[in-house]
C-alpha cells in the first residue's frame, strides 16, 4: 500500500479520511477475487463478528461460518454454556440452515415469536421428525394468536431431498414460487434451504475446521484462571481463542496471553487490543498469532470521549499490520467500520480480517430479542464496557463489589439498532460487504487480500470529498 506520490500525511487518519485510487487491472470479474484470509485461522471471507453479548451467539456464529466468516463468542458466557453452544454449532450443516420447528398443536403466537430469529422466514411443522406443514408470517396475520398451527399451515409442503444440486434447488423453488423449503433425508427433516441460500452456497465457501465442522471462536478475559478457561474452551471444541481486553498493551494482558499460549497447542490465538507497533510486537512475542487492533472506534464505545485515549483506526491498522507482517503474523482491524468501503480500506492498510460489531446488531441472527417501534423492528445493542455489560460480568461478585465496579463503566448501555427491511439478515449484509470488497479488489487489480494490500494506492480527502462520494436517497 502507498499514498499518491508517496505523500504520506503527518497526522493520523480514519477510514473516512482516505480513498482508493483505481489502477490498471487485469481482473475481469469480481468472481475472480479470492477473499480467503492470509491469517490461517480458516476464514474464507475477511469478516469476524465481534465478541459482543448483544450480537454474537449461536445463530450468528452458525450463519456467518456457513458463509466463510467467524463469530467470536463473548468472554462473559460461562464455559459450560459455551461448550453447549459450540457442540450445537459443530452439528450444523454447512449448506442448509437450521429449521424453526413446532408441532401442529403449537400456536400462532409461538410461531410469530420465533420467525424473527432466522432470515429464512418459515416455521416447519413436524410430527415424529418429519415435516407435515409449513407456516409463514403471512399465514399468521389476521388470526388469533392462540390458533393452532394445524389450522393455518400449508399441508404436504414442497420438500427438497438432501444432496440435491444447488442449481436444481434454485430452479425448483423458483418454479413453485416459494422462497424456502424444508430439506429432508428420506422423510426426516435435516434443514431449510432458500433460493438465496442456494445461490450463496455456490458463491461462498464455508469456514470449517479439519474435521469439516463449522469454525468456532470464543474470547477469554485476562482475570482469574485464564489457562484453565482456555483449556476448557479448547476441550469443548473451540477452534480459535481470543484473549480480549480493552488495553492489550499491559503486563497483565501479556501474562494472560502467555498462559493461553501454553495450553493452546496448534490452535490459533488472537490477542488485543493495541494501536501501536510496539504493542503489536509485544503481543506477538508473548505468543499471539494474530493481534487485534483498535481502541475507541466502535459505535458503542465511549473510551475516547471518557479518557482521551485511542487512535484513528486507519493509521492504527496500517502501523500495526506492518509490524505484524514483518514478524510473519497478522492483525484484525477491530471497530470503526460502517460501510463496505471501510472494510476494503482496512484490508488495504494490511489487516487480514475485519471485526464487525454494531453493524450486525440489527439483524435476525444477532443475540438480542426483536422489539417493535410503531412497525419498525429493532434490537438493543450495548457496549462491552457499559453498565449493562459490567453488571453481567460481575454477577458472581458481592453486591458491594458490583456496585463499585459499576461506577467506572464506559460505553453505551442501550442503543436501538433497527432492522433494515431490505437487508434484515446478516447474510444480506455479508453479501453487501463482499460485493464491495470484491469490487475494490478489481479496481486495484488484486485477486487476493494480500494483493489488495500490496497494490492499493490511497489518497487523503477532506470531509467535503467524503461527502461527495455518498449517494443521495432523495433529489437535491
Amino acid at each position: 500500500m502507498r499514498f499518491i506520490g508517496n505523500d504520506r500525511p503527518a497526522h493520523d487518519l480514519t477510514y473516512s479520511d482516505v480513498f482508493m485510487v483505481p489502477a490498471h487491472s487485469t481482473v475481469g470479474s469480481r468472481l475472480e477475487v479470492d477473499l480467503t484470509t492470509p491469517d490461517r485461522v480458516g476464514t474464507t471471507i475477511p469478516i469476524v463478528v465481534a465478541n459482543m453479548t448483544a450480537i454474537s451467539g449461536r445463530r450468528m456464529a452458525e450463519t456467518v461460518a456457513r458463509r466463510g466468516g467467524l463469530a467470536v463468542l463473548p468472554q462473559d458466557i460461562p464455559v459450560d454454556v459455551v461448550a453447549e453452544v459450540v457442540s450445537w454449532i459443530k452439528t450444523r450443516h454447512p449448506v442448509y440452515d437450521t429449521p424453526i420447528t413446532l408441532s401442529p398443536t403449537s400456536t400462532v403466537g409461538e410461531a410469530l415469536s420465533l420467525l424473527t430469529k432466522r432470515a429464512h422466514g418459515i416455521v416447519v411443522v413436524v410430527e415424529d421428525g418429519s415435516p407435515v406443514g409449513v407456516v409463514t408470517d403471512g399465514a399468521c396475520q389476521g388470526v388469533d394468536r392462540f390458533t393452532q398451527l394445524s389450522e393455518v399451515m400449508t399441508r404436504e409442503p414442497l420438500t427438497i431431498p438432501a444432496g440435491t444440486d444447488l442449481t436444481k434447488i434454485f430452479d425448483v423453488l423458483s418454479d413453485e414460487r416459494v422462497s424456502a423449503a424444508p430439506v429432508v433425508q428420506g422423510d426426516r427433516l435435516v434443514g431449510v434451504i432458500t433460493r438465496k441460500g442456494a445461490l450463496r452456497s455456490s458463491l461462498y465457501t464455508p469456514a470449517v475446521n479439519a474435521e469439516g465442522h463449522l469454525l468456532t471462536s470464543a474470547a477469554v478475559g485476562i482475570n482469574g484462571d485464564v489457562a484453565g478457561k482456555a483449556g476448557a474452551l479448547l476441550a469443548a471444541g473451540v477452534d480459535v481463542l481470543v484473549v480480549d481486553t480493552a488495553h492489550g498493551h499491559q503486563e497483565k494482558a501479556i501474562e494472560a496471553l502467555r498462559a493461553v499460549r501454553s495450553v493452546a497447542g496448534a490452535a490459533s490465538v488472537v490477542a488485543g487490543n493495541v494501536v501501536t507497533a510496539q504493542g503489536t510486537r509485544d503481543l506477538i512475542e508473548a505468543g499471539a498469532d494474530v493481534v487485534k487492533v483498535g481502541v475507541g472506534p466502535g459505535a458503542m464505545c465511549t473510551t475516547r470521549m471518557m479518557t482521551g485515549v485511542g487512535r484513528p483506526q486507519f493509521s492504527a491498522v496500517e502501523e500495526c499490520a506492518a509490524e505484524a507482517r514483518s514478524l510473519g503474523k497478522h492483525v484484525w482491524a477491530d471497530g470503526g467500520v460502517r460501510h463496505p468501503r471501510d472494510i476494503a480500506l482496512a484490508l488495504a492498510a494490511g489487516a487480514a480480517n475485519v471485526m464487525v460489531g454494531s453493524w450486525f446488531a440489527g439483524t435476525y441472527e444477532s443475540a438480542g430479542d426483536v422489539h417493535d417501534d410503531g412497525g419498525r423492528l429493532y434490537k438493543e445493542s450495548f457496549g462491552m464496557a457499559s453498565a449493562r455489560a459490567v453488571k453481567a460480568r460481575t454477577a458472581t461478585q458481592t453486591g458491594f463489589e458490583r456496585a463499585r465496579a459499576g461506577l467506572f463503566e464506559e460505553g453505551i448501555s442501550s442503543s436501538r439498532m433497527y432492522l433494515d427491511p431490505a437487508r434484515p439478515g446478516v447474510e444480506d449484509l455479508i453479501d453487501q460487504i463482499v460485493a464491495g470488497v470484491r469490487s475494490s479488489c478489481t479496481y486495484a487489480g488484486a485477486r487476493t487480500v494480500d494483493e489488495l494490500h500490496e497494490r492499493a494506492v490511497l489518497g487523503v480527502q477532506s470531509s467535503a470529498g467524503y461527502e461527495e462520494g455518498r449517494p443521495l436517497p432523495t433529489s437535491w
